[in-house]
């Protein structure tokens, strides 16, 4: 019955159409031609035939304007018995049982569970006839009114004639129990009437709003009237002379802010960021469906109090974790005892795209075992047994808006490993909500059973948990190697399943290894060479006989002898000028590529000691020791003015016989990082970058990323820590007299030579040789010169 109403088109002028996805209004019909006119909505007329809109698969009328179907199903989706309320339900029952008695004679319709008086004598289909049984519900329902006429009027029975009762019969034969409720139960939800002049004011207020402080919904309703008022000349709160302008009230006013602009509890500065993101979103939606596509890269405090390297304190570290959105894999991770800065992240994005070297307590079970490229393969690219823990160049890097990814070395860096580094949308935790629930799983499965756990909250804290850390920052980083490769690769994911097998089992790894199956694998391990270009980079002059300066220290080295005094022969910006890269993290070293080989060299600072042990230090120590000398009103030229003022600091600024007393532990944390800054620098660096180096300068911290070293590191006493500064100082003074003088000294002459040699009554020596003998004349010759 449906297909054939819907068969019926009436092509009528008006009546509106929808071809294509568009709207179509009919202009004119000329039946007698079949030909038809129709017109969008920006006025483009359309003249086709009726044959070809009939059989048109894309073509069908619209619901605006179709008159064979209920009011309450015009533009809208048909309406259910859902859609009522209790009460209207009930009362659409009590109706179909009057029309089920007219109809059969029975209230229920059926004759099988008929009521002991049914049919009754003026209902029974034997005898009357269908409009006879009509007329007499119609008497019987007007004398219930008149009796009970409160009750009939809530019921919706005290008003109901002939035409009622065949109104509601078409409609339950057409929508079923649902055609005898009223079409005014279902009126179409217009919304508020809103006049254009309100409307101009709410969108004024609400500019305003983001402007000023964060302002009430009364405060908001006042500047509403004070708009209207002044704009539209009203001068009575709820109306205007000029334009008749009707404010609605409070409430109203209110619901119509609420469903324009949202509610108004957020904070006043996360208001305008998110109304500034919604200025710039696409309203796509981005469906991540392979590895490497989304990686999600954060920064937290490690809940776990670890003990540093230096002296053995307990101190914080900041976890830095990389994840894959797609297959939930932890790709890489550190852990530094500084905040992580640019140089930290481009270590990390370098990590997850170098397979994970194996370590010597890990078994089989933890190495490389994907399906389709076999380990040994991946072991001779990589020059090293590898783990089974993905490893890719990501595509897009999503972080937070911290300021250590918002700076130039992190574009340089995003240019060289071809990837995209951009924050997440303001206000949008979905674009970063992986990372967070990944760091609330490690804190709920690992680091709350773990000793020095401070908890999520400071009343949750235990009694002392700096005196519960046992686990030094290199037990640490190979406990949560070992958890990551060998439980959460092979964890079962709860409610995080592909949309390809959302009932199936998968972890990280059966991912992993099923995109593999379906896209390939690229093997490609990047180069020692990466390490060198993701430092930041300086451009510089080289010196004709100092080497080359940055960061107000001196390097020199064989390499630079090539192009001292040459100019680069680099155009644009920085024309004439060489490119030094340096690890911020070791001031020491900087590295320098030979523009005609392309090879890397290392540059050692000038006032790096040759033998001793030189202190780990970093670029605030160096800024701290230049602050001092300006303050002392020295301008170094050398460093050997610098390199003492450095050793100072670093000794803890005070002498070096009293620092084991005097360091505070705020001081020896400080040390302490420094010291894992310069270790995690030389651990990035290539094996050739490090061979020019002093064996004494080898820092026993073991690398957090690749490879760990056996055993456990012994913590340095405060007292070691000042011996290693009072030899450094030592063995600087002296190579600074060495070169002040740099021809060997004869010793003294003894007491009895030197007066001898000064004594008149010395008589000379009788033991004159034959050839030393002179004549008379030759001594007056040479008394006359």
């Amino acid at each position: 019955m449906s297909t054939a109403v819907e068969a019926m088109w009436t092509l009528e002028p008006g009546v509106e159409l929808i071809v294509s996805g568009a709207a179509w209004r009919i202009q004119s019909c000329l039946p007698h031609l079949g030909r038809v006119t129709l017109i969008d909505d920006e006025g483009e007329s359309w003249k086709t035939s009726v044959s070809e809109l009939i059989h048109r698969p894309d073509c069908r009328p619209s619901t605006r304007t179709r008159t064979d179907l209920p009011a309450a199903d015009r533009g809208r989706q048909p309406k259910a018995m859902d859609d009522l309320e209790p009460v209207e339900r009930t009362v659409v029952m009590l109706r179909l049982e009057h029309l089920r008695e007219v109809e059969t004679g029975y209230r229920s319709g059926d004759p099988l569970v008929a009521l002991p008086h049914e049919p009754r004598t003026q209902y029974d289909p034997d005898t009357t006839t269908l409009t006879q049984r009509r007329l007499a519900k119609v008497q019987e329902l007007r004398r219930a009114a008149a009796e009970a006429p409160t009750q009939a009027k809530t019921n919706g029975l005290h008003r109901v004639s002939l035409r009622t009762l065949v109104r509601w019969d078409t409609g339950r034969v057409k929508c079923g129990p649902v055609g005898v409720a009223d079409d005014r139960w279902l009126r179409k939800a217009t919304g508020h009437q809103v006049s254009p002049e309100l409307r101009e004011a709410l969108y004024a207020v609400y500019a305003e709003a983001q402007h000023r402080s964060k302002l009430t919904m009364r405060e908001k309703e006042r500047l509403v009237h004070q708009y209207i008022r002044e704009v539209f000349g009203s001068t009575d709160a709820k109306s205007a002379d000029a334009h008749h302008v009707k404010l609605p009230s409070y409430d109203t006013l209110r619901a119509i802010w609420k469903e324009w602009f949202g509610s108004n509890g957020a904070r006043q500065r996360y208001a305008r960021s998110a109304a500034k993101a919604k200025g710039y979103a696409t309203g796509r939606h981005v469906v991540v469906h392979r590895p490497g596509q989304v990686v999600a890269l954060d920064t937290t405090v490690l809940p776990v109090k670890v003990l540093e390297h230096v002296f053995g304190d307990p101190v914080s570290v900041y976890l830095t974790l990389a994840l894959d959105v797609y297959t939930r894999s932890i790709v890489a991770f550190r852990l530094s005892l500084v905040s992580d800065t640019s140089m930290d992240v481009a270590m990390v994005l370098r990590d997850m795209m170098m397979p994970l070297p194996m370590r010597p307590d890990w078994g089989e079970d933890m190495e490389w075992a994907y399906p389709g490229v076999p380990g040994t393969v991946v072991a001779d690219f990589a020059g090293h047994e590898v783990a089974g823990l993905p490893f890719f160049a990501p595509e897009t890097v999503t972080t937070d808006h911290g300021s250590v990814y918002r700076n130039h070395h992190l574009v340089e860096v995003q240019r060289v490993i071809k990837a995209n580094i951009k924050p997440s949308r303001v206000l949008r935790p979905t674009d970063k909500w992986s990372v967070e629930r990944t760091f609330g799983a490690i804190q709920s499965l690992v680091f709350g059973i773990l000793p020095g756990y401070q908890g999520i909250d400071t009343a949750d804290r235990g009694v002392d948990p700096e005196a519960d850390a046992c686990l030094t920052v290199t037990e640490m980083e190979h406990l949560i190697a070992t958890w990551v490769v060998k439980i959460w690769q092979n964890r079962r994911f709860g409610s995080y399943a592909p949309s390809w097998d959302p009932s199936g089992a998968h972890s990280p790894n059966s991912l992993f290894a099923a995109a593999m199956a379906q896209g390939g694998f690229a093997l490609r391990i990047p180069s020692a060479e990466l390490y060198y270009q993701l430092l930041p980079r300086h451009k510089i002059m080289i010196h004709g006989k100092r080497g080359v300066k940055i960061k107000n220290l001196w390097y020199d080295g064989d390499a630079l002898d090539p192009y001292r005094g040459e100019l680069s022969r680099r155009g644009g910006r920085h024309k004439n000028r060489y490119i030094i890269h340096r690890d911020p993290r070791d001031p020491c070293f900087v590295f320098f590529q030979d523009p005609r080989t392309h090879d890397w060299h290392t540059l050692r600072w000038t006032g790096l000691p040759q033998e001793g042990e030189m202190p780990a230090f970093s670029d605030a120590r160096v800024r701290e020791a230049m602050r001092e000398l300006r303050k002392r009103g020295l301008a170094p030229k050398a460093e050997t003015e610098l390199l003492p003022v450095l050793l100072e600091l670093i000794g803890g600024n005070v002498p070096v016989d009293r620092w084991p007393t005097q360091l505070s532990k705020k001081q020896r944390t400080e040390h302490a990082r420094e010291v894992a800054q310069a270790a995690a620098a030389a651990a990035d660096r290539p094996a050739d970058a490090i061979k020019n180096e002093s064996p004494a300068r080898t820092v026993a911290v073991p690398p957090v990323r690749a490879g760990a070293e056996d055993g456990k590191v012994v913590p340095l006493r405060p007292k070691e820590r000042a011996q290693q500064v009072h030899d450094a100082v030592n063995g600087e003074r002296q190579r600074r007299r060495e070169a002040a003088v740099p021809d060997e000294l004869l010793p003294p002459p003894d007491l009895s030579e030197r007066l001898r040699a000064s004594s008149l009554l010395a008589l000379p020596e009788d033991d004159f040789d034959v050839d030393d003998t002179i004549t008379a004349g030759e001594a007056e010759e040479e008394a006359s010169q």
